[in-house]
């Protein structure tokens, strides 16, 4: 069934006034600016395309959207793991790509990683080992890029990262050791770009991170003593940034804010972690010490995070950074006392950020912010009263992020909202009931959604709902 943007909302104000009167008006009474969507979703109903996506990671889905459609990996049970391709529809539109590993051992790809209108990936192949591929969606574009380490070994390419128009990653050779390796999608535009520890030990860069400032900022092992930030702009070597031993070492994601570039490196000897600032690859600064930060977002030029104040508090809230000393501080005591609200789960829409958390009275739910403490509160209580709905994977698909919410008679299933409380709906159950979907990975690829969640039997499927620009739904 097919609902038009205009009866979408309309179910949309049903559904979450059904829930709670709480989740359609703002706690301060104040209303809640509409977000001018220009995608839609066609229908409530993700369709199941009745194949298992592998996740070679917990809980992580490996997939990317290409020209053809999503890349991803699956086994048959017959050819084992190899690379498919699905264009939204079951049958003959989710397919399997290429058989790279002739016979059921399969050739195990991996690391899905989207560059420009291409996809790299590694992969097994019996006659040069683990190495680098990539494919346009089609069986004839997807192809070996190059033997990196010649012979049926492999370079075993790892960390995966788009940067202007190539993909950079670490990748070993008999000469060098896992060092940074970049390629173009050919043979000859697939070099070593730089050794970044002489002879054969490794550097093993990962950790890759984008800055707004053109840099390409990553970590290395330095003989599994020290840990390095480096940057480097894609032309000159890379430069070193900052250092630090290896244990306990970096302990949360490089986080891009504009050219400034925020990371938390850990205290030896169980002790706080800190806080740290490079703007545009200057000398680092320490804005401070915490006992723990959790998640990270860059909003409006500022890093949110959520944080304890001292090791050993319960009290994580949420804070704001400008990159100064004197910019970095609480931005809300969402919980006042000594537990705290535990912010988590953060995704970006626009110019606020969308998290779980829990003010004590009425479960973990969703809050929002724009950055001030006025404008920091409860989004919606999914769950009415002390009961917890429990937002998870947050996801930013062009105008609405898709994530998992659990409300009574109904377990761990698939939402998404437009930023509005009157546009936040639950979709359809992937697994009816109380039983959990515990759906993830929200890629969009063409005119559709693809999710990933469990069926009733417990067993985790590929999914798709269609989502097209608004006004242009089939009929």
């Amino acid at each position: 069934m097919r609902y038009s943007c205009c009866f979408l909302m309309l179910l949309a104000q049903l559904l979450v006034r059904g829930a709670s009167d709480a989740a359609t008006q703002d706690p301060a009474g104040t209303p809640t600016p509409q977000v001018v969507n220009p995608w839609a979703i066609c229908t409530r109903t993700a369709v199941s395309l009745g194949v298992t996506p592998v996740e070679v990671q917990p809980r992580v889905p490996d997939m990317a959207r290409s020209p053809a459609g999503l890349v991803f990996s699956s086994d048959d049970g017959v050819l084992g793991r190899e690379p498919w391709v699905s264009n939204g529809s079951p049958g003959a539109g989710t397919r399997l790509l290429k058989e790279l590993f002739p016979g059921p051992t399969g050739s195990n790809p991996t690391q899905f990683t989207r560059v420009g209108d291409r996809v790299f990936f590694t992969a097994d192949d019996p006659a040069v080992g683990n190495e680098l591929f990539v494919t346009d969606g089609t069986p004839a574009g997807t192809q070996l890029v190059k033997d990196i380490w010649p012979g049926p070994l492999g370079s075993f390419p790892n960390s995966l990262f788009a940067f202007k128009g190539m993909v950079y990653f670490s990748a070993g050779d008999v000469a060098h050791g896992r060092e940074l390796w970049r390629s173009d999608g050919t043979a000859a535009g697939t070099i070593l770009v730089q050794e970044l520890t002489e002879g054969v030990e490794d550097s093993s860069p990962n950790q890759f991170a984008a800055g707004g400032d053109g840099g390409l900022y990553f970590l290395i092992d330095v003989r599994g003593t020290f840990t390095l930030l480096m940057r480097t702009d894609g032309i000159s070597d890379a430069a070193e940034i900052f250092r630090t031993t290896t244990d306990p070492g970096f302990l949360r994601p490089l986080t891009p804010v504009g050219r400034k570039l925020f990371f938390v490196v850990g205290m030896s000897h169980g002790g706080d972690v800190s806080l740290m600032m490079t703007d545009s690859g200057a000398t680092p600064v320490t804005l401070g010490h915490f006992g723990d930060i959790r998640a990270l977002a860059a909003l409006g030029g500022r890093l949110l995070f959520s944080a304890t104040p001292e090791k050993g508090s319960s009290d994580r809230e949420l804070w704001i950074s400008d990159g100064t000393v004197a910019g970095t501080r609480l931005l809300e005591d969402l919980r006042p006392g000594p537990l705290g609200s535990s912010p988590d789960n953060f995704a970006v829409l626009g110019n606020r950020l969308f998290f779980s958390a829990t003010e004590g009275t009425n479960g973990v739910e969703l809050w929002v912010s724009d950055g001030t403490a006025a404008g920091t509160h409860r989004f919606a209580d999914l769950e009415v009263g002390a009961g917890s709905s429990s937002p998870r994977t947050l996801t930013v698909v062009e105008d609405q992020f898709f994530f998992s919410a659990e409300v009574q008679g109904r377990g761990a299933e698939p939402w998404v909202s437009n930023g509005d409380r009157l546009g936040t709906v639950a979709l359809t159950e992937l697994a009816r009931g109380p039983l959990s979907s515990n759906p993830r990975g929200f890629v969009r690829s063409g005119g559709y959604v693809f999710i990933t969640g469990e069926d009733a039997g417990g067993v985790r499927r590929l999914f798709s709902i269609t989502y097209r620009p608004d006004g242009t739904c089939p009929p």
